[in-house]
């Protein structure tokens, strides 16, 4: 069986993620759980996969490295795709993409959280745990912004995950090391290309979050992620990554220039049979800004907690929205059907969400 064809049946699982090493069994992750996929992939297959996906130069660079990122489409399917090496051999982690870039609404994500983009400067980290949506949720943001204003928008992504179409904003995507050698080159020549709007795909070292801190005080809406499990978290990493001596500053600066910082997971709602995100969501008030000055990052939770009215988010507050929320945007209404398959599905193949709103409407109907 082909690589496309694995990404095919994935798919048709309804997966997120699919994992192969040489030699093993191929595993699926649908709504957060791995299960077989009941095919093994061999050595031969994946190197040749590799070759495909990388061509000559990437595969020289990987074998050299031990590790590569990819983003392509096959089998009508965004996949960003992780090439790695273990004791067995080649293995790949991949991620299945939406198939269409979604909008706050399709990515079920509370509309308080379009005031992150009315700014016209200043620093929005999106955060949480791997395998969250984070680059959903960023996906989604740009897609609000292009769709609303007329901004010029650059991102700067590692792989480049979503391709976004011009609509009232101008976006340009560049792909690292692709189009730019490291994300601190990429940063260094954006401030020179007159964005509204950056998108950093992820800090992940100090230079990088050093540039990206001063292009959101330059006058500069800055968009980024990092993998953290609160809000707290998230800016506690960003303050603690750089020397001792430079703490106090790089807390004064993130507190200048903040807007908000959104932590999000992924819960399961089985009567939908959806996994929607439930978020945390600190924004840049006095009194927020203050509590990062002063490094107390253990008291953000209060600040949260007491923010409602500002507009903050809590966890168990967002989980109470979610409870009484009805509207709920399934993966069926929001995303291309072309690929789906026209035989009849199985009982292991049933899309629940599809059979809660064909029980749904028949209770109306017979009300």
């Amino acid at each position: 069986m082909s690589f496309e064809e694995w990404i095919r049946r994935a798919r048709e699982r309804g997966a997120s993620d699919l994992h192969a090493e040489a030699g093993g069994p191929l595993f699926v992750r649908v709504r957060g759980t791995l299960h077989p996929l009941g095919e093994t992939s061999s050595a031969v297959d994946l190197q040749r996969a590799g070759e495909e996906l990388l061509g000559a130069d990437g595969w020289t660079a990987f074998l050299s490295r031990g590790s590569a990122d990819v983003s392509v489409e096959l089998a009508g399917t965004r996949c960003r795709i992780n090439l790695f090496r273990t004791i067995r051999g080649i293995a790949l982690a991949v991620r299945l993409l939406s198939p269409s870039i979604k909008d706050l609404r399709s990515c079920n994500l509370h509309p308080d959280l379009r005031r992150l983009i009315v700014p016209t400067t200043g620093l929005v980290v999106i955060s949480g745990p791997t395998g969250s949506g984070k680059s959903t949720t960023l996906a989604a943001l740009i897609e609000e912004v292009n769709a609303t204003q007329a901004r010029n928008i650059v991102t700067l992504e590692s792989p480049l995950e979503y391709v976004h179409a011009n609509r009232r904003s101008f976006i340009r995507q560049r792909e690292i090391p692709t189009h730019s050698p490291s994300f601190e080159q990429a940063i260094t020549d954006a401030l020179r290309e007159n964005p509204d709007v950056l998108v950093i795909s992820e800090m992940r070292i100090p230079e990088v979050m050093r540039l990206t801190l001063s292009a959101a005080e330059t006058g500069h809406l800055v968009l980024t992620t990092m993998h953290s499990a609160t809000c707290a978290e998230a800016l506690t990493r960003i303050c603690m990554s750089f020397p001792a001596e430079i703490q106090g500053s790089i807390r004064a600066q993130v507190a200048d220039c903040l807007v908000g910082v959104l932590c999000q997971r992924l819960d399961f709602l089985p009567r939908r049979g959806l996994r929607v995100p439930r978020c945390e969501l600190l924004l840049g008030t006095t009194s927020a800004k203050g509590t990062i000055r002063a490094g107390t990052f253990s008291h953000l939770a209060n600040v949260i907690q007491s923010g409602g009215e500002d507009g903050m988010w809590s966890f168990d507050r967002y989980a109470r929205w979610i409870e009484q929320r009805t509207d709920w945007a399934s993966a069926a209404s929001t995303s291309s059907i072309e690929n789906q398959p026209s035989a009849v599905p199985t009982g292991e193949d049933v899309d629940l969400a599809e059979l809660t709103e064909l029980v749904d409407r028949l209770e109306k109907r017979g009300a």
